[in-house]
């Protein structure tokens, strides 16, 4: 139990330094993460890997509740095609890793370096302007919860000997699941909203909304992890369902500070301390050329989807896009430990994970404080 208060306390004071620096708290509780693995050689690896477990179920449930189902189906549309070529050109340059040769650990790592961090995303929102920030949020929750599709097909494909005809019904069984759970939201949302709202309402404490928002999202997290699919995806649903058109706006604000307290105060700094204390990666020249490589093919097409005329602004989308996340090291991390990634392709993955996200949010506060100066100057003027 002293090494859960350990983590969370020098992981909370880590991400309190990088946000006076400018840069988001988590990676600062990654950094944490690094620190304390070389300190804590001894601690319990299974109970604090259920904790960060939980730090990715609230983590995907937050994520659901910034969305609606609306916002992902329209910057979806723009999302989609940057995502889908993004992971193609990604699957492509690791072909010189495995002899030009495709197989599963291409897909699997193409998936990881196509990612882009939803909380970077958020902190650059301010640069991208409001017809943007859905879109970007939007490519996050795609490229999120398209790597872990592919992680657990491909799982399923190489480890299980699934067959292709079993492979696709595992996919319509998916679809169908999914359908499913947005034709129960509409029917609610068009029947029964106001009989939601007023029983939400009944309910006095905060407790209360948190059990039950718990029971609910727990319950389809188990069937979605029933159907093959990963449980952190059931709770990004979930929170997908739980917009404000369903609950009143009011009741949906409670929902929310219920979540982003119990996400940010507990389990997201000991996930993301947790990914730093299991960091593997290996540093050579190659590796190094292959990150840049990656992150300015990511840089230009993200621009060259996105222009609008202003360079300041299109480097500021593109970096959001373009930066990784701390999904992939989790992708990668269970994809080595299943056997479907060599341990080379699984540090390199990491690396670039790392470093995406530092870089990008790093371009965003040059922006922001290369903003603040043209303002001034103007203010001057």
């Amino acid at each position: 139990m002293g090494y859960i208060f350990i983590i969370i306390a020098i992981a909370r004071v880590f991400a309190e330094i990088f946000e006076r620096l400018g840069y988001p708290g988590f990676l600062g509780e990654i950094s944490a993460g690094l620190f304390l693995g070389v300190f804590l050689t001894s601690m319990p690896r299974e109970e604090l890997n259920l904790l960060a477990e939980l730090g990715i179920f609230f983590l995907m449930m937050y994520a659901g509740l910034e969305l609606t189902p609306e916002e992902v189906h329209i910057g979806g549309k723009k999302s989609l095609p940057i995502y889908i070529l993004t992971y193609v050109l990604m699957t492509f340059v690791t072909l010189p890793f495995t002899n030009y040769t495709l197989s599963h650990e291409n897909l699997i790592v193409g998936a990881i370096l196509s990612v882009a961090s939803a909380p970077i995303v958020l902190r650059l929102s301010r640069f991208f302007g409001d017809d943007f920030t859905h879109i970007a949020l939007s490519y996050a929750v795609i490229s999120e919860v398209g790597a872990l599709v592919s992680l657990y097909i491909l799982i399923n494909f190489e480890v299980y000997h699934l067959s292709y005809l079993g492979l696709i019904m595992e996919l319509i069984k998916d679809g169908l699941f999914l359908g499913a759970l947005f034709g129960i939201n509409y029917f609610l949302n068009v029947k029964h909203k106001v009989l939601i709202i007023k029983g939400l309402r009944n309910l006095k404490s905060d407790e209360a909304v948190f059990g039950l928002v718990m029971v609910l999202s727990t319950s389809i997290a188990l069937l979605s992890e029933m159907m093959g699919l990963h449980f952190s995806i059931g709770a990004f649903v979930v929170g997908l369902l739980l917009h404000s058109d369903l609950m009143g706006t009011k009741q949906y604000k409670r929902v929310h500070t219920i979540i982003s307290g119990v996400t940010y105060g507990i389990f997201a700094p000991i996930f993301f301390a947790w990914r730093g204390i299991n960091f593997e990666t290996e540093f050579s020249v190659e590796v190094i050329y292959f990150f840049v490589l990656v992150y300015v093919i990511r840089i230009l097409l993200t621009m060259g989807f996105t222009w609008n005329g202003n360079i300041q602004k299109a480097i500021a989308r593109a970096s959001g896009i373009a930066s990784f996340g701390v999904l992939g090291l989790l992708v990668g991390e269970l994809g080595y430990e299943y056997g479907v990634l060599s341990e080379h392709l699984y540090a390199l993955a990491s690396l670039a994970s790392i470093l995406g996200m530092f870089i990008s949010t790093t371009i965003g506060k040059a922006t922001s404080e290369i903003k603040s100066q043209d303002d001034s100057g103007v203010d001057r003027v």
